[in-house]
């Protein structure tokens, strides 16, 4: 199959002119003309993960490898030492952000994940109901999320209408029309607004949250009868008790 080809159906799944101005979703390594033989697909792509690929394959990560443009190509600094280890290997490289955010990722987690129902989608936000003591709630998302430890701000104690944006949207607080909040990279400053606001959130973390890109996209892939294979990258922090 050619990357031409495989972009095509991406598109349909969750088309490329939705993601946000600042995004570099679509094609980031390689050709439309370029022919490959397997389909990888992680949330990113760490040289760990590189050195894992068959020559002459396809990685369609979630987030992109390069946001913008580089001024110079030092291959001892990521992300050129990366770039450098795909044109070796002849891998090419795809990345569906935004798009895939706002068409598939936040509802996925929300009902695959989570098994709450979604009742209304606004971009990137997704809201659920549910009626729960926060405390009993906070325990119950971090369980299914595994998340290493909890962290959050209560300033609801029953909750009743809950938001979710995978990965990092606690700039989007504005927006938010919910008893709770469940994204990933909550500011110090962020936190101290909702809680003087009266909502609560969870931090899912960014990882945590959007780790299921892969799963989620091999599901839609299949429906096309493409097969693809998850070999996703690793957390780049590490927790200690």
């Amino acid at each position: 199959m050619q990357i031409g080809e495989i972009l095509g159906i991406l598109d349909e799944i969750a088309p490329f002119s939705l993601q946000e101005s600042w995004d570099n979703s679509g094609l980031i390594v390689g050709s439309k003309e370029d022919m490959f033989s397997k389909i990888y697909l992680s949330l990113d792509v760490d040289s760990e993960l590189v050195k894992s690929l068959e020559n002459n394959s396809l990685l369609i990560t979630h987030h992109p490898l390069i946001f913008k443009g580089l001024k110079q190509i030092n291959f001892d600094k990521y992300p050129s030492n990366i770039l450098k280890e795909l044109i070796k290997k002849d891998i090419s490289l795809i990345s569906m952000h935004t798009n895939y955010d706002k068409i598939y990722l936040n509802k996925y987690v929300t009902e695959n994940i989570l098994g709450y129902k979604v009742v209304e989608c606004k971009e990137f936000v997704c809201y659920f109901n549910v009626e729960e003591e926060f405390d009993i709630f906070a325990q119950n998302i971090k369980k299914k999320l595994n998340l290493p430890f909890l962290k959050t701000v209560k300033g609801k104690k029953i909750i009743k209408k809950v938001a979710i944006t995978t990965g990092s949207g606690a700039e989007l607080l504005n927006d938010i029309e919910a008893d709770c909040f469940l994204t990933g990279d909550i500011k110090y400053h962020q936190a101290y607004e909702v809680k003087e606001n009266g909502m609560s959130m969870i931090e899912i973390g960014h990882f945590e949250s959007e780790i299921f890109f892969a799963d989620s996209l091999r599901k839609n892939l299949k429906k096309f009868d493409i097969q693809a294979i998850i070999t996703n990258s690793q957390n780049p922090f590490c927790y200690s008790k």
